[in-house]
């Protein structure tokens, strides 16, 4: 920057070292902070932007000799800094001495907790698969008047479906909006996850009728997973009912979702027809399919002994005005094939 008459400041600094450590890039970062501290006026979130990055590495004890050093230094210790050291310590497994840390802020520094002091334990707690000490930590924000942010919550969310404990998920979903953090769609589609796993229909059909209630969209994930489980179980009218309110809710499917409609209509006895008419709504508009959907929808028409089908639907794939779907009409095209193979 010099060499273009700038002076960088401590923001370009700060934004170097994030980018750095957000690519893992972490001892780099370090070094370049020491060859040219001296020509910035550091302040304690330059000392918490590299512990953050020490602990997305895990390495505590690294994270410990910059906090230690920010001391050294006279800089003010903040909220923001403990909770670096803290997640370094979490993640690198010493819980400990994280609780140690989160004591000494509050009697050595007088420093209040924030919420993502208490989320940085709740992270923790969640990876280790350890729902009842997350859940002793969301009942101490409450007694600290702290509201989780949505990522913590969705944390925790997961791990109870991972463990198929839907009912207290549904609490936290409610809580979560008693408490001013409005549920995203992936706190949905965690719950949507379980009910998907044990075939539950009538729970997954009203929580995608709820996720409109609360005025969350579903995505393609939420619809795949709904049309994957009710093809498997062969409820061909809720299939039929959730394919036709995606365009109601201003949801266009993409390639992920024809795919899971023709794959799995492929593997069910008598609906290749209906294979073919998803197939064909995708080319009609202008979605392109994935190679491995070709091959499929082929390979099942060929076994069925359906040749002229094939043909059809490689002259559509021909017509088409879109130069992807065009060429994957060779990936369908069963002469092609055979061709490639002599």
């Amino acid at each position: 920057m010099p060499d273009f008459g700038l002076q960088p400041t401590i923001d370009d600094l700060h934004h170097l070292i994030s980018s750095l450590c957000h690519q893992g890039l972490v001892i780099p970062a370090q070094e370049f902070f020491h060859r040219c501290k001296a020509e910035f006026p550091i302040t304690q979130k330059t000392y918490t932007l590299l512990m953050n990055g020490w602990a997305s590495v895990r390495k505590p004890k690294n994270a410990q000799h910059l906090f230690d050093e920010m001391l050294q230094q006279h800089l003010p210790v903040d909220v923001s800094a403990y909770n670096s050291l803290m997640a370094a310590f979490c993640r690198g497994g010493e819980l400990d001495e994280a609780h140690k840390r989160f004591q000494e802020m509050r009697t050595l520094h007088r420093l209040e907790p924030n919420a993502g002091s208490y989320a940085v334990f709740i992270r923790a707690y969640c990876e280790a698969k350890d729902v009842n000490s997350a859940m002793r930590v969301i009942e101490h924000m409450k007694m600290h008047d702290q509201t989780p942010n949505v990522f913590t919550y969705n944390a925790i969310i997961k791990m109870l479906c991972e463990k198929e404990r839907a009912e207290e998920a549904y609490q936290l979903l409610d809580e979560m909006i008693e408490r001013g953090a409005k549920p995203d769609t992936w706190s949905y589609n965690a719950i949507l996850a379980l009910h998907c796993k044990i075939q539950e229909v009538n729970k997954a059909l009203r929580l995608l009728t709820r996720m409109d209630r609360d005025s969350c969209l579903p995505d393609r994930h939420t619809y795949n997973m709904l049309l994957k489980m009710l093809i498997g179980i062969g409820r061909f009218d809720r299939v039929i009912e959730v394919w036709e309110s995606m365009e109601k809710r201003g949801f266009f499917p993409s390639a992920s979702s024809y795919a899971v409609m023709v794959h799995g209509l492929c593997r069910k006895k008598g609906k290749i027809e209906e294979a073919c008419h998803y197939f064909e709504m995708m080319v009609d508009e202008g979605v392109p399919p994935y190679p491995s959907t070709c091959e499929v929808l082929r390979r099942e028409l060929q076994r069925l002994g359906l040749g002229r089908r094939i043909e059809v639907l490689v002259g559509k794939m021909k017509r088409s005005t879109s130069c992807s779907i065009q060429e994957l009409s060779n990936a369908m095209d069963a002469s092609q094939m055979v061709e490639g193979h002599t």
